[in-house]
């Protein structure tokens, strides 16, 4: 289902997405931080709904089907590094650094700080080309929202 899109995203000399690429990889990507854990809990996929949804104006129903492809891709996607390295290349750096607030705020949705998906955002983020001083500010705003 998803070849296509693959191929393209990890294509050499892959352009800016077109905003539903670039919707349904970032989606992708917050799946994969909630499942690097190996517990993709409700409260997480209730949040990358709702980061979604506000993020791209979606109707709840849309953000619920955008995750479900998201969660299709995510399954069938390369490597994190080649998937990330896509997304950089791709993606301007002002939205990177606003997908790792929205990842901090999945990896943080059950209230555990887990150790795997800790280690798991902070490759990402290096992979996205996002600074560990931007990810900790990043990060320090999520939890200042949820207090």
């Amino acid at each position: 289902m998803f070849a296509d899109f693959l191929r393209r995203l990890t294509a050499p000399g892959s352009s800016r997405l077109p905003d539903p690429d670039a919707r349904l990889a970032l989606a992708a990507l917050l799946v994969r931080i909630a499942r690097s854990d190996g517990d993709y809990a409700s409260e997480e996929a209730d949040r990358i709904d709702r980061i979604i949804r506000v993020r791209y104006d979606l109707s709840p129903f849309e953000a619920t089907a955008l995750r479900r492809d998201a969660e299709v891709l995510e399954h069938e996607a390369p490597d994190t590094v080649r998937f990330t390295r896509a997304i950089k290349d791709a993606v301007p750096y002002e939205d990177r650094e606003s997908v790792v607030e929205a990842l901090w705020a999945v990896v943080l949705a059950d209230g555990v700080r887990d150790h795997e998906e800790d280690a798991q955002l902070r490759l990402v983020a290096n992979l996205l080309g996002v600074s560990d001083r931007d990810s900790n500010l990043a990060r320090q705003r999520v939890e200042k929202k949820s207090e």
